[in-house]
């Protein structure tokens, strides 16, 4: 299958399909009622009413990747029957057969027009689990199109070694003050990692992907 890589500072749009929004959404709905094990929303009351969109933003971008890359949908939304996947939501064997864990790290933004410094959050006590298998995140944002509807911005790679060693992202504290685009702020409820869209390695491109609807190659704006 032939690949294309991206130039650092470009990521690839996708539109979403109805199939894949209503599988996604019964995955969440099979999680919610089946998975004993909650989710890091749910320990925070403020948080709980967010966890059924949490979960399907989470799910739906876990189903357009393995779509995207011709891997088997996920079967349980955030994490197995235990409601724990380690972090790995899919393995990828390279063809140097060289094994890769990924995990999947989906955000909502109001726009698919991204700056390199928007960010993708990553809570420490995730990246420093004993038994994580995570190798590399995937990043995904989506976003609605009034005229378009869903559409997935597939934005990359991020190597945890890389991030654990401190050649990209900046950790910061549980309690610091950190300020959105838009001008307001939120405080951090637990020590997470900020890794720049523009330090996230572009997704690799096939020609499959190329013939997806409405797909088009972007680049993230200063």
């Amino acid at each position: 299958m032939e690949q294309t890589i991206l130039n650092n500072g470009t990521y690839v749009q996708i539109s979403v399909s109805e199939n894949q929004k209503i599988f996604a959404r019964q995955l969440v709905e099979h999680s919610l009622h089946h998975h004993k094990v909650a989710n890091i929303w749910d320990r925070q009351l403020s948080e709980f009413s967010k966890s059924r969109l949490m979960r399907y933003t989470g799910t739906l971008g876990e189903v357009v990747f393995a779509d995207a890359y011709h891997l088997p949908r996920p079967v349980h939304s955030f994490g197995a029957s235990s409601g724990q996947d380690l972090g790995q939501d899919f393995e990828i064997t390279s063809s140097d057969s060289h094994k890769f864990s990924i995990d999947i790290k989906s955000m909502k933004r109001h726009s698919g027009v991204l700056s390199g410094h928007y960010v993708l959050n990553i809570q420490a006590v995730q990246l420093h689990r004993n038994n994580s298998k995570t190798s590399h995140y995937f990043c995904i944002s989506f976003h609605q199109s009034e005229k378009e509807g869903t559409i997935a911005s597939l934005l990359g790679f991020v190597d945890k070694q890389s991030l654990e060693d401190g050649h990209l992202g900046s950790l910061f504290k549980a309690g610091t003050i950190r300020a959105r685009a838009d001008g307001s702020s939120f405080v951090l409820r637990a020590d997470t990692y900020e890794i720049m869209l523009s330090e996230i390695a572009p997704p690799v491109i096939t020609d499959y992907i190329t013939r997806l609807p409405g797909f088009k190659i972007c680049d993230l704006i200063n």
